[in-house]
């Protein structure tokens, strides 16, 4: 076998690869030999079938199989050999003569390569990069002190509703006639469940105003949700379908008044969200919450880090030279479906995308980071825990973050994402310890502004 590279212009790559007789004959022949041992044809016992009727079926179709298996390992091994950095797939080259696996003997392939430009993606101490911290201030702890007590909460009963409370409603619905009265075979819901606060027409949530046990409000169920089908066939228990259809008023007899309740700030409170006596007092209490959040916003500001980086790189490398002609080819042949006005639409933004790959991957080289299935692992754990940190499970045992983690694990279509945020830990923490870092420390809601405008 013979194998030339041509990369004139450093972008462009051709590949040739002439197969000989010699390079593949061997390989038919034993699997022609597999063939005859197995084949099934009428008139033959197995085994005994003619050689030369077993290469007119199979001969063809047994060459070109074992041709495209030497022609897939000499291409890419010859590609690892040499280190040459190819973008996307090689792709058959205009240039390719036709080839009759049935009469040749000696066949040539020619690939066109797309080769990644050269780029010099370093770092040093010389080079500065923003660093933001978030300030936990009293007002991002008191958000969280709140939702830890609405979570705890619970509802306590009362005599009348109050729409500054935000009153739960439980009654009976029965559906009118035109006149006014209890409509025969009419709907009839009993404890069915109203917060006035959330219906969207002003003067249907207005009628429930000052309700006490045993009033009897008239109300219209369609007018107070215009918008929302869904809302009125869950409250009046009938097919969405049929929602469109319905008119009438219907009474709500008051049954229960129900007014939620925060939990107290106390012992039993910071036992629910942290553990029996984990914590002591308030302040102990307040303390831990701000060291969580703190915890949680570090992913953020290291990720904000992270982009920062790749702004700062891709500007310190300039622009790069692509092999754009090719590169578009190979783009429309992995989206065949979506056509070439795909291609020219998002081919800007895909090469931006392998710029920074390239960049990645040299800053990933140079650092020599490497992950393995431990920080894979980490990385699934620490996902399950900010995840639960944001339903407010701030203790959540060790062994339930290993079987949500195993559980994410299973699933292959996680598995790149997990690598990749892996990979993205380490350089964070290595480029942290490289560069000059210029620390700022802003608000929240600030830090949340310049997320927005990336």
């Amino acid at each position: 076998m013979n194998i030339s590279f041509e990369n004139p212009d450093k972008l462009n790559g051709v590949m040739t690869l002439t197969i000989e007789k010699e390079d593949y004959q061997a390989d038919v022949e034993k699997q022609l030999k597999d063939y005859r041992k197995k084949a099934n044809v009428p008139g033959f016992r197995p085994g005994q079938v003619p050689m030369g009727l077993i290469k007119r079926q199979y001969g063809t179709a047994v060459k070109m199989d074992v041709v495209n298996k030497l022609l897939g390992e000499k291409l890419y091994g010859y590609i690892r050999e040499n280190k040459i950095q190819m973008l996307g797939e090689p792709m058959p080259s205009e240039k390719q003569v036709m080839v009759d696996p049935e009469k040749d003997e000696t066949m040539t392939f020619i690939f066109d390569i797309a080769v990644a430009p050269e780029v010099n993606a370093t770092l040093t101490g010389d080079d500065t990069v923003d660093y933001y911290a978030i300030d936990v201030d009293d007002k991002l702890v008191d958000q969280q002190v709140e939702m830890f007590q609405s979570r705890a909460g619970h509802y306590d009963k009362v005599e009348e509703y109050d729409a500054a409370q935000n009153d739960m409603l439980k009654g009976d619905l029965r559906e009118l006639d035109a006149d006014g009265n209890a409509k025969e075979d009419g709907i009839v819901v009993e404890s069915a469940v109203l917060m006035p606060e959330y219906i969207k027409v002003e003067e249907q949530k207005n009628l429930f105003n000052g309700a006490k046990l045993g009033s009897v409000i008239t109300f219209n169920p369609r007018k107070a949700y215009p918008e929302s089908d869904v809302e009125v066939s869950s409250l009046l228990k009938i097919e969405k379908e049929k929602v469109a259809d319905m008119t009438s008023d219907f009474t709500f007899l008051v049954t229960e008044v129900s007014r939620f309740a925060k939990a107290e700030v106390n012992q039993e409170l910071f036992d629910q969200v942290f553990g029996k006596d984990e914590v002591k007092d308030e302040a102990d209490f307040r303390q831990k919450i701000a060291d969580g959040i703190k915890t949680q916003l570090t992913t953020d500001t290291d990720y904000k880090f992270l982009l920062d980086v790749r702004a700062y790189l891709e500007e310190k490398v300039g622009e790069l030279q692509f092999p754009d002609a090719l590169l578009k080819r190979i783009m429309l042949n992995n989206n065949k479906d979506k056509g070439e006005k795909f291609v020219e639409e998002n081919y800007e933004a895909s090469i931006k995308e392998l710029k920074w790959h390239l960049i990645k991957e040299q800053l990933v080289a140079a650092n020599s980071i490497k992950v393995d299935d431990a920080d894979v692992k980490n990385v699934a754990k620490e996902t399950a825990r900010i995840q639960f940190a944001q339903y407010g499970m701030a203790n959540v045992p060790e062994e339930y973050l290993e079987q949500y983690a195993e559980s994410m694990l299973k699933d292959r279509k996680n598995i790149d994402s997990l690598v990749d945020r892996a990979v993205d830990v380490k350089l964070i923490a290595a480029l942290k310890g490289v560069v000059k870092l210029n620390e700022k420390t802003v608000s929240l809601d600030d830090f949340n502004k310049m997320m927005q405008e990336k």
